[in-house]
Parts: C-alpha cells; sequence; structure tokens
C-alpha cells in the first residue's frame, strides 16, 4: 500500500515511521515534514513542507491511508490560537487536501476525553478536529484517544519524567483506561487501523493501547 504519515518526528510519529519501513504491507511511505529526516529507506520520500502553505497539487496526496500524528501542547506552541493551528488547523488542511485526491482512509492521533462541548480548551479543540473529519466523507476514519502518551521527548521536563515514572509502576494497579499508553503501541494501533481501513469510523480508546 501507498501510506501518507504526517508528524513523523513526534514522539508517535517516530514510531509510526519505523514501524512503516519494517513493514512489507507498506511498499510506499510519503512523510512531508518541516525538517528534514534522520531515517533513509528506499520506500522512503520525505518532502520539506511548510503547514502554512501545502502543496496542494504534490501527487503524493494520492495515498490507500493517512496516519496523522501532529500534535503540539499549548505550553510549547505559546498560545492557545497556536495550539488549534497545529492540533486543529494544520490536520484539517492534510485532511482536505488527500481527500481532494481520493485518499479513502485517515487516522489520527486524538486524545482521551476528545468533546467539542469540553470546557477544557485542550479537549474541545480535539473534539472539534474529530468532528470537522468526520464530515470529509473519508470511507475509513479512525480516532486513537489515548490518555498519557509513554515516549522519548525531547522538551519533557524532570518532573513530567518522575510522574510518567510513577504511574508506570502503578500501571498494573491502575484500570486499563488510566494506564500510560506506549508510543510503539499508539503507532501500532494507528498503523494496523490505516492498512486496513475498515469502513465507517472507529475510535480506539486508551484502554485498547496500554
Amino acid at each position: 500500500m501507498r501510506l501518507l504519515l504526517l508528524g513523523a518526528t513526534g514522539v508517535v510519529g517516530r514510531e509510526v515511521l519505523a514501524q512503516a519501513l519494517a513493514d512489507a504491507r507498506v511498499e510506499t511511505l510519503v512523510a512531508p515534514t518541516r525538517r528534514p529526516l534522520a531515517a533513509t529507506d528506499p520506500k522512503l520520500t520525505a518532502p520539506l513542507v511548510r503547514f502554512d502553505d501545502l502543496p496542494a497539487d504534490a501527487d503524493w496526496w494520492r495515498a490507500d491511508a493517512v496516519i496523522c500524528t501532529l500534535g503540539t501542547t499549548i505550553k510549547k506552541a505559546g498560545s492557545r490560537e497556536n495550539f488549534r493551528r497545529v492540533d486543529h488547523d494544520y490536520a484539517l488542511a492534510v485532511a482536505r487536501l488527500a481527500r481532494a485526491h481520493g485518499t479513502p482512509a485517515f487516522a489520527i492521533v486524538s486524545a482521551r476525553g476528545a468533546n467539542p462541548r469540553s470546557a477544557l480548551f485542550y479537549f474541545k479543540v480535539k473534539g472539534e478536529t474529530e468532528a470537522d473529519l468526520a464530515t470529509l466523507g473519508f470511507a475509513s476514519l479512525t480516532l486513537a484517544r489515548p490518555g498519557l502518551i509513554g515516549g522519548e521527548r525531547e522538551d519533557m521536563r524532570r518532573r513530567e519524567q518522575i510522574g510518567a515514572a510513577i504511574l508506570k509502576l502503578l500501571g498494573p494497579l491502575l484500570p486499563r483506561a488510566l494506564r500510560i499508553n506506549p508510543s510503539p503501541r499508539i503507532a501500532k494501533a494507528l498503523l494496523d487501523a490505516a492498512i486496513e481501513g475498515r469502513a465507517g469510523t472507529r475510535v480506539i480508546d486508551s484502554a485498547e493501547m496500554s
């Protein structure tokens, strides 16, 4: 299959990239990024793009499936407006272009608690993104909703590392929905869903990825 991956430099995106390159089911992988990827592989193409000005006529929008792992935090983005631009606007721009070129399947990392009516801005944006994606007419739409994502982050603070370590130790005692979701498991769920292309909208909750 021909797979399009957005967000290949992030904590989940890096795992999807590695797994897709190792997966014989993926024949061609296109991973547009803002900065060059270190990974090289005969089946990988990694065009440099600006997400504020995506190339609408690029032939690589025509794929069998898209996996979108684009995402940031309000702290890292610097403002709510910038957070929404990445997590909502960029994701929708990607989805619209892929759909316009005939791509039938789309899978995205959302969040447990995503709800367009949420009083919490983060979950409200995630919910609005899900709702807007549902209007685009993908034959297959997968919404992965992890809780706390486990994985190495360049900007992870000391207290976040300690908190993650405590949750990891407590994991066996917690309900599955409250455990850390390791980034490789999230990536596998996304990759399998994209390749399967099950008709309709599917939600993968945090318990399935713990």
